[in-house]
């Protein structure tokens, strides 16, 4: 698919016809929203931040259950 939001439609499309597919789903930025950051990091502006063991495994535990 060459978006994510075409893959999403073909997912839909799938479902309300009842076909079994399988579909890979790449999500990547389009960049609009990311040059600032990557302003800040060439620019030497941008900090580092460690996320806390506990809100990761907190974000874990809310995931789906697959398999």
């Amino acid at each position: 698919m060459p978006e994510s939001s075409h893959a999403i439609a073909e997912g839909l499309r799938c479902k309300e016809s009842g076909e079994a597919k399988t579909l890979y789903i790449n999500l990547s930025d389009h960049g609009h929203f990311g040059m600032g950051a990557y302003d800040s990091d060439f620019g030497g502006k941008l900090q580092d931040y460690a996320c806390p063991e506990e809100a990761i495994k907190a974000a874990l535990e809310r995931l789906p259950k697959v398999g």
